[in-house]
């Protein structure tokens, strides 16, 4: 027989273990008190070699536990989980320095429990979807691939539908509340997870009809040639309003099938459909930009939901994250101008032409998907240069995606500013002012 491995002894002894199976010896039964005895008398003394030796201090030794082998196989887990009482382990132990098998499966079922107790957290890396395709693809190319600019949307939306399979059918009915920025104050609305659905559903619909696609709005009624508006709000006003019963678990069908949809007819549209129009109303944005917004929504009110039912949920990738953040500092600047054309804003200091450098300020965005931008402060037109900023602000990426998506106040966001005060307030009012329902 080889030699058992050396095998660790276990943590303290749990008390929840059941040992009616294997009961312990019988404990020794409590003694009658004494009587009360006199006084004690000096001892008389003995000779030296008529000395008795001293008599052994505390009650007996019980004897070790003996249990044959099936039944120390079948402790092995407890004792790997430190379930088994002293003498349980004390006889598991003894056993496993003659029993090599018995060893071999204790070391695999310690290894079992290392991993059960670490410290890391067991959610899944929000790049690891990525890197599965990025790996797959290496190995055979998809003869249809997804656009580069639709990665954002395809992960989010796989995000969130998995987040969706996890959770209980009462949970869907759990109440959410949307956040946004109006004018100058903090609006909100109250709504439930598959009303978040629905308004995802309902927006992503805007996408669908600029690619010619049927969508579906309401109780099942089909979006073309319907006279839904085209503003986000409203549109999701209009769909919640018209349901003729609360929304359930039901809806993520439908909102699924559509997402896969929209990336399935821009991968099939080739190149030219990257840049067509995709109309919310008051604003459009290009195909390319108007799915990575999507994929920002997505994210955020996934987020949202996940707070509702106490549910992890992770920040986007490194690229996607940056992705997003690209396109709100690219929409800052019509933003910003909007802002003074109403009058919250203050006036541009400066007239500047197409193309030519102004005052700008420097957006330093750190942690994960950061990077510089220079936003250009007195006409959308103007380009932003490191030599014209005259301020400086610094977040952290999910910070400032949360200013941009309504979550944060303006005035509680940057954890750096410096420069033009006035500056600094209008940029971080403009970002607050892209966020919507």
């Amino acid at each position: 027989m080889r030699s058992a491995p050396r095998i660790p002894g276990p943590r303290a002894a749990a008390d929840d273990f059941d040992l009616d199976a294997f009961p312990l010896p019988p404990p020794v039964p409590a003694t009658e008190p004494e009587e009360p005895r006199p006084a004690p008398q000096p001892p008389t003394p003995e000779p030296e070699s008529a000395a008795a030796p001293p008599a052994p201090s505390g009650p007996p030794a019980a004897p070790a536990l003996v249990l044959p082998h099936r039944v120390l196989k079948a402790l092995l887990g407890a004792w790997a989980l430190a379930a088994c009482s002293a003498e349980e382990a004390e006889a598991v132990e003894a056993h496993l320095t003659v029993c090599a098998a018995c060893a071999d499966e204790a070391l695999r079922l310690r290894d079992a429990v290392g991993l059960l107790q670490t410290d890391r957290s067991l959610d899944l890396d929000p790049a690891l979807r990525s890197r599965v395709i990025d790996a797959c693809l290496s190995r055979r190319p998809a003869n249809i691939p997804v656009p580069h600019w639709a990665a954002p949307y395809d992960a989010e939306t796989a995000r969130l539908d998995a987040l969706l399979r996890d959770i209980g059918g009462s949970e869907w009915h759990a109440p959410v509340r949307l956040k946004w920025f109006e004018g100058e104050r903090a609006v909100n609305r109250k709504t439930t997870v598959a009303g978040v659905i629905g308004h995802l559903m309902t927006v992503d619909g805007l996408v669908g009809t600029a690619l010619g696609m049927d969508v579906l709005l309401g109780d099942g009624a089909s979006g073309r040639g319907v006279d839904w508006p085209l503003s986000p709000g409203a549109r999701t006003e209009k769909y919640w309003s018209g349901a003729r019963r609360p929304l359930t678990r039901a809806i993520r069908g439908p909102w699924r099938e559509q997402s896969h949809a929209l990336i399935r007819t821009v991968s099939f549209a080739g190149r030219k459909v990257a840049e067509l129009s995709v109309s919310y109303g008051d604003f459009a944005l290009p195909m390319h930009d108007s799915l990575l917004d999507r994929a920002f929504e997505c994210w955020v009110h996934g987020g949202d939901i996940a707070e509702a039912v106490d549910y992890p949920y992770e920040a986007p990738s490194a690229a996607h994250l940056n992705r997003m953040i690209d396109l709100a500092a690219r929409l800052l600047p019509a933003a910003l101008a909007e802002r003074r054309g109403s009058g919250p804003a203050g006036p541009a200091r400066h007239l500047v032409t197409a193309g030519s450098p102004g005052r700008s300020l420097h957006l330093e965005v750190e942690g994960s998907g950061g990077g510089d931008w220079y936003i250009p402060l007195d006409s959308p037109a103007a380009v932003g240069s490191p030599a014209h900023a005259v301020a400086q602000v610094a977040l952290d990426s999910v910070e400032f995606c949360q200013l941009v998506a309504g979550h944060v106040p303006p005035v509680e966001a940057a954890a750096g500013q410096q420069g033009d005060r006035e500056a600094i307030r209008d940029v971080l009012f403009a970002a607050a002012s892209l966020s919507r329902l």
